[in-house]
């Protein structure tokens, strides 16, 4: 009776779907607590010669594979996860496209650091001492990330950004329901409005979990329909990405804490990358912090982010700094998921 048993797990362990089915492999990974489902197989070879002209592609031929596998039942309302492609830039070693439950974001800082750990830790680009270099193609531009190296294992990931800027400062929008909000808009990769927690009678704590979805969704739908965000070059990236609330840290040691609700209401567990390199742009031109000054953000989790402003540069018209981003990343899975083409929801489906 064991003996069988056993056998019969083991067939289970062996099975194979059959050949009219849909297989995508992944390997999933989180970074300060954010997933990442980076897709390695099942999808059709992506048309363009830039990053922006495949998620350009993606998005208008093969957008349903996105639902398959960020929605349920496959994800969640708050999955996050990349397309690999291949590079488009001289030396760069890959491509990314990111993807969420509203569509396609433009960088996204936790998933490079999540990728550079994958890609050196299944050997897709060669370890080295003391320190390894990946080079990533990303929509809003190449991002450099750096692997510190001791005893052949990763101790540390960061990564130097795409130039970030302050967009908007001081401003004002009326909220139907919350009244008058003080912002800010900066870029970071992507653009958000930073707003300070407080000001809307919550805390950036998991017991303001909902409350700060549902506010945050307010100020940037009420952003977007009176301020035009306009990216010095990508007419793609004219667009708010989220709302960011800061308030106070609860370890003595941080800075500050983060909530970014960003795409329909998504929530970064981590600090979000992109989001505190836009908080350096805002802090360096505040005259808050120097050059090459560090500072530790938390997330609504308590999961952290150190990030500091490591040069100052022009972009289009902006002032602008490039930031550099530290954080943690680990693999959580490798996985082969299936679309049974008899499943009424095999494309998916999201509940908020």
């Amino acid at each position: 009776m064991g003996a069988s048993f056993h056998t019969r797990i083991e067939q289970l362990a062996t099975w194979s779907p059959p050949p009219d089915w849909q297989k995508f492999t992944t390997i999933d990974a989180h970074t300060a607590g954010e997933p990442l489902r980076i897709i390695l197989t099942g999808l059709p070879d992506l048309t363009g010669k830039t990053i922006l002209e495949r998620r350009r592609y993606m998005k208008e031929n093969f957008d349903v594979f996105r639902t398959a596998l960020m929605w349920e039942p496959r994800g969640h309302a708050d999955m996050y996860g990349c397309i690999i492609t291949p590079p488009v830039t001289k030396d760069a070693d890959l491509g990314v496209l990111f993807l969420h439950n509203e569509g396609y974001s433009t960088m996204c800082g936790h998933g490079i650091i999540a990728v550079t750990r994958v890609a050196i830790e299944t050997g897709f680009v060669t370890k080295k001492s003391p320190e390894t270099c990946v080079k990533i193609d990303t929509p809003a531009g190449l991002v450099t990330a750096f692997a510190a190296i001791e005893n052949d294992k990763i101790e540390r990931i960061c990564f130097h950004n795409v130039p970030s800027f302050v967009f908007a400062k001081d401003e004002t929008i009326d909220v139907p329901g919350l009244g008058k909000i003080n912002y800010d808009i900066a870029f970071g990769g992507a653009f958000y409005a930073f707003v300070d927690v407080k000001s809307v009678s919550l805390t950036c704590t998991e017991t303001d979990f909902r409350p700060l979805i549902e506010k945050g969704m307010q100020i940037k739908r009420a952003i977007m329909q009176k301020r035009k965000i306009v990216h010095p070059f990508e007419k793609d990236l004219n667009f708010l990405y989220g709302t960011i609330f800061v308030g106070d840290a609860e370890n003595p040691n941080s800075h500050s804490r983060n909530v970014c609700i960003f795409a329909e209401g998504e929530v970064d567990r981590s600090p979000t990358g992109t989001g505190v390199s836009a908080r350096a742009a805002l802090h360096y031109f505040n005259g808050d912090i120097p050059l090459n000054q560090e500072i530790e953000i938390e997330s609504i989790i308590g999961s952290s982010f150190r990030v500091s402003a490591i040069k100052e540069t022009k972009f289009g018209d902006h002032e602008a700094v490039i930031p550099q981003v530290a954080g943690d990343a680990y693999i959580t899975g490798k996985h082969e998921f299936l679309l049974d083409p008899t499943d009424s929801m095999r494309n998916g489906f999201i509940l908020r």
